[in-house]
């Protein structure tokens, strides 16, 4: 049986700070969808939501919040959350639902109004809570990891502020040229050198920011999609992994690792296993992709995810950078949208967002930023509490 689903339609709300509610930005975004699907409203069977948890009851149940912002219609929904990888787990549900012939087409949305600065403890006292304790009994907040992460990586392998930087300098020119990005503005090393230091060694400019938008997209089955259109993008694997005891690398928010004192570490490393999950269920290997989108909450980690997920050996990853294998018109551009550093986190839409980038661009429709050739692509995202994800595409 094949796992494959369609891509039929893809729509975004910009990102930046409108001050509206996340409900308008999602009903924008699936509106847009649907138009680029050539389906109607009453045609979706699943409305598969990401929930968002600034935004009270409603971001808690986001599947019945946009059935109901667009129209009581009857479909099913679905809500879902899973910090940062919200986005593919809700595609996951959507994939899942049309895979086990339960509909035929479904609508995947996630949307967000973040707060401004970097994000911020919810309140009260939860002791048995290890992103509560992070904030308030050591004060690490998310820049404070990045710049951990960032630290490790110069102190293992040898990288300098430097290569962090021109992380930056790359993905702002792809983001120059993409409509649905927060900074459309290139910048030059000195200036990401010169931005002000905020997690030794990341600098402003190193970190991505908190944004209000919204993705949404329409799949539906293989049979269903041949009468809509003609050689439409499909997702071949969605993998949404957890990590495998011992987990040896502190991740988010957690303070400490597992032992390995007495059970010996995995063979395949957490972030390592997320994209591998992907690439064993669609039968294809990081040889085979044309592109990546990665999770580049800094720039450092963007380093990071280029040796997770397979595109060069753990430690050759600046010169991969250096090389310009990575920029566009490479021979394996990651970020093409601008990433994250250039759009900011509007948590539930960003996995969604990735796929959208994927889909234009296999298309040959992503304007100013196309990689030419495209065939295949990839994302990775990873959530709090060990929430892995990854969406393989093809056409």
């Amino acid at each position: 049986m094949s796992k494959d689903v369609a891509v039929l339609g893809v729509g975004m709300h910009p990102w930046g700070k409108w001050g509206q509610s996340f409900v308008g930005y999602g009903v924008k975004a699936a509106q847009d969808a649907l138009k680029d699907a050539g389906v109607e409203w009453k045609d979706i069977q699943l409305v598969a939501g990401g929930n968002t948890m600034r935004n009270g009851y409603p971001g808690y149940v986001a599947g019945a919040t946009f059935a109901q912002a667009l129209g009581w219609s009857g479909a099913k929904v679905s809500s879902s959350y899973g910090a940062c990888a919200t986005g593919a787990q809700a595609i996951g549900v959507a994939r899942a639902h049309i895979l086990a012939g339960l509909c035929e087409v479904a609508l995947v949305i996630g949307a967000d109004s973040a707060p401004k600065g970097f994000f911020a403890p919810t309140g009260g006292r939860r002791p048995e809570d290890p992103d509560w304790l992070r904030f308030h009994i050591q004060g690490i907040t998310n820049p404070t990891y990045f710049g951990l992460y960032a630290r490790r990586r110069m102190d293992v392998y040898g990288a300098t502020q430097e290569d962090f930087a021109q992380v930056k300098v790359k993905n702002s020119k792809h983001g120059l040229h993409n409509p649905n990005a927060r900074y459309r503005k290139e910048v030059a090393l000195e200036d990401v050198m010169s931005s002000v230091l905020v997690a030794d060694p990341l600098h402003l400019l190193d970190i991505c920011a908190t944004s209000d938008g919204a993705a949404a997209l329409v799949l539906s089955s293989m049979d269903f999609a041949r009468k809509h259109a003609t050689d439409p993008v499909k997702i071949a694997a969605v993998s949404t992994v957890t990590p495998v005891y011992p987990n040896s690398i502190i991740e988010m928010p957690n303070l400490a690792t597992d032992s390995k004192a007495g059970v010996g570490l995995p063979e395949i490393g957490f972030k390592e296993s997320i994209t591998h999950g992907a690439y064993e269920e669609a039968g294809l290997g990081p040889e085979d992709m044309s592109l990546a989108e990665v999770y580049d909450l800094s720039t450092a980690l963007e380093l990071d995810w280029y040796e997770q997920i397979g595109l060069c050996p753990p430690g050759d990853a600046e010169k991969l950078l250096r090389d310009g294998d990575t920029t566009i018109g490479g021979r394996i551009p990651v970020n093409p949208s601008g990433g994250l550093g250039c759009f900011g986190e509007a948590v539930p839409a960003q996995a969604i967002a990735q796929v959208c980038e994927l889909t234009w661009q296999l298309r040959g429709q992503a304007d100013g930023r196309q990689v030419e050739g495209a065939k295949a692509g990839v994302t990775v995202n990873q959530g709090l509490f060990g929430h892995g994800s990854s969406v393989l595409c093809t056409v």
